[in-house]
């Protein structure tokens, strides 16, 4: 698998991000299909989910219900192939990166999209592959890091993965599948930056536990044997 740097952002693996003493950026993934091992076999690929539709294109009465008890001013519903998850955004903390996620949803961008890279232990980051590995086009222009915003990447959060530079964030976002008080902003550590959070999970935590829990390509590989959908996300206020 091919982790030369490229325009799309990934998390670095798991060992790597928790025992280094100071955080490294999160790695950069490139489609990590239709490359070579630097032999003549050509590097393994996820198979392609069986399930391409949709069991359903709108979000259950729990999810629902989980959005209207929220007091978040912003939710949104995502359908997943391993489940439904809801998240209430931090539109006061976290303007900037929540507005950009929400044009995303709003546009349709996510549709189709694929858990990409998956850590077991560490997180689940999706939003900027389609199935196969090839790059979403349409990404909107990066925005700045709110990683002084006081949000923590703990376990059901959501934050915003990005490349080396700082400001640097388009569309790809991840969970946290633990607590990751490691990948926070830090004032203490030079260069360490941080992500920022912008979100938790409010129903649906069941889901991501079950895409960070799928057999992996390979020992290492950081994504699953199995492509792992997002079907659609969608505003729910």
């Amino acid at each position: 698998m091919n982790t030369s740097l490229s325009s799309s952002t990934t998390l670095m693996s798991a060992k790597s991000a928790l025992t280094a003493a100071s955080l490294g950026l999160l790695a950069l993934l490139t489609a990590c299909g239709g490359g070579s091992d630097g032999g003549d076999t050509p590097a393994p690929k996820p198979k392609p989910n069986p399930v391409t539709t949709p069991p359903t294109t709108t979000c259950s009465a729990a999810g629902i219900a989980a959005s209207k008890a929220s007091t978040a001013a912003a939710t949104v519903c995502m359908l997943t192939s391993k489940g439904e998850i809801v998240v209430e955004l931090e539109t006061v903390k976290a303007p900037i990166t929540t507005a950009n996620f929400l044009a995303y949803v709003k546009s349709g961008f996510y549709k189709d999209t694929i858990f990409h890279r998956v850590v077991p232990g560490f997180v689940a980051q999706g939003g900027g592959f389609v199935s196969g590995g090839a790059a979403k086009t349409g990404a909107l222009a990066p925005i700045a890091l709110e990683n002084q915003n006081g949000l923590s990447n703990l376990k059901y959060t959501i934050a915003m993965a990005r490349t080396s530079a700082v400001d640097s964030a388009t569309s790809q976002f991840y969970f946290n599948t633990v607590d990751n008080k490691s990948l926070d902003y830090s004032s203490a550590v030079a260069g360490k930056n941080g992500y920022a959070v912008f979100g938790r999970i409010i129903s649906g935590k069941e889901t991501v536990d079950a895409i960070n829990a799928e057999p992996q390509l390979y020992t290492g590989a950081d994504m699953t044997a199995t492509e792992v959908l997002l079907y659609w996300a969608t505003q729910l206020k």
